[in-house]
């Protein structure tokens, strides 16, 4: 964003005189006048390149987290609630943000809002950052007057996706450190601790086992082919990292990662469980369906199943019922479509699919607290294996050297 010198004069006529950034000069003036100062000259100049601040500044720069997002939507509650005027409010959680990007997108909010805009419409201008989610509880907020309200659904929204998340990551922390430990012990082992016995077993002069033959290979295809090896995996994670950021590579690992076993059922229900918070909100808020619909496709961060909501939009428009098109999407058990059948009958869609996200959430709750006993067993095997050909490569010469010795 362009920067900007100004010489203005205050209320009592001294001179001033200062830095801005802001998109153009019109921008500037309108700020400086909205402070109570006269902007007399303004002038865009170009700062001086500084190597070592530009380079602090990219590694501040990170995304904001869901932390930060319930933190602002907390604040933007308090702030709404208490009568303060938009525009002050976005100014001061700007200067007091921690997050660069953050505060830069408060920065463009202000002045969106500034230049007469709605806060959904300054919202909508940073998407990566503001989902349609929020954009479309922040619109029916204003329209119904309720902007507090919808600020302080949304906190509750995130908050219970944030906990969702940190569960999953703390579930699959224990499991990723003894597969990565398991990696690195196989690597260690072929690459120092082998090679060290290879003379001591070239010394041996006997036939050895099969086992020990196949570990003394294995250790001298990791020596001589090591580089190889790092390269071609390197390429292999950057290959794969650029094919999951296409559209299909995403749609493709969205799909596949629902059938991984004991694991792709947890991230089902937990994508399903927050299709269902996320419908109700919007419902309840007054969103129209076929724009709720929409708006949850957007925000299940899955694409195999937005294509599902979004097929489930496209029947609802065509006439069909919501227990209808969700019951040929086939994501949903017999339960959870009696339940949205009671709550379109009833009236009450919202209310039933609040109890679907309860129910889909306790679930996850429950498979998460096995997750760890179910995979327990499967590393202690890959484990005990492991140990097992090493034990055999390594002892099982001895062992022959010493019966011999004995006879």
């Amino acid at each position: 964003m362009p920067q900007f010198r100004y010489k203005a004069r205050n209320h009592r006529g001294d001179a001033i005189s200062g830095e801005i950034e802001a998109p153009n000069s019109d921008s500037v003036a309108v700020q400086l006048l909205n402070s109570g100062i006269t902007p007399v000259e303004i002038k865009e100049y170009t700062p001086r390149q500084d190597v070592l601040g530009d380079l602090l500044a990219r590694l501040n720069r990170r995304h904001p987290t869901l932390d930060d997002l319930v933190l602002f939507c907390r604040q933007m509650y308090t702030l709404t609630k208490a009568g303060v005027p938009i525009i002050r409010g976005i100014s001061g959680l700007a200067e007091s943000t921690r997050n660069v990007v953050l505060a830069e997108a408060l920065d463009r909010m202000r002045v969106e809002l500034e230049s007469g805009r709605e806060l959904s419409t300054a919202m909508n201008q940073s998407p990566r950052l503001f989902s349609p989610l929020m954009v479309s509880m922040v619109r029916v907020g204003e329209n119904t007057g309720q902007l507090d309200e919808a600020f302080l659904k949304l906190s509750s929204y995130l908050e219970l996706e944030r906990d969702t998340r940190n569960r999953i990551k703390a579930a699959m922390r224990y499991p990723t450190f003894v597969l990565f430990a398991i990696a690195a012990a196989i690597v260690i082992v072929n690459i120092w601790v082998i090679p060290a016995f290879m003379d001591v077993f070239a010394s041996f002069r006997m036939e050895l086992p099969w086992q020990t033959k196949l570990l003394l290979a294995t250790s001298n295809f990791f020596v001589d082919y090591w580089p190889y090896l790092l390269a071609l995996l390197l390429l292999a994670l950057g290959g794969l990292r650029y094919y999951l950021n296409t559209p299909e590579g995403k749609y493709l690992w969205d799909k596949k990662k629902l059938g991984i076993p004991l694991v792709g059922s947890i991230l089902s229900r937990a994508t399903l469980g927050r299709f269902a918070r996320t419908f109700a909100m919007t419902t309840r808020a007054g969103v129209p369906l076929i724009q709720t619909l929409t708006v949850v496709s957007r925000a299940v961060d899955n694409d195999y199943i937005a294509e599902q909501v979004l097929s489930m939009r496209n029947g609802i428009e065509r006439g069909d019922s919501l227990t209808r098109t969700a019951a040929a999407s086939a994501m949903f058990t017999p339960l959870v479509l009696q339940m949205m059948a009671v709550g379109e009958e009833t009236g009450g869609v919202d209310d039933m699919l609040d109890e679907v996200a309860d129910f889909y959430e306790r679930e996850v709750d429950y498979e998460l607290k096995g997750l760890s006993q179910a995979i327990e067993p499967i590393l202690l095997v890959a484990v005990g294996v492991l140990v097992l050909m090493l034990a055999l490569g390594i002892f099982l010469p001895m062992w022959e050297l010493t019966s011999i010795a004995k006879q």
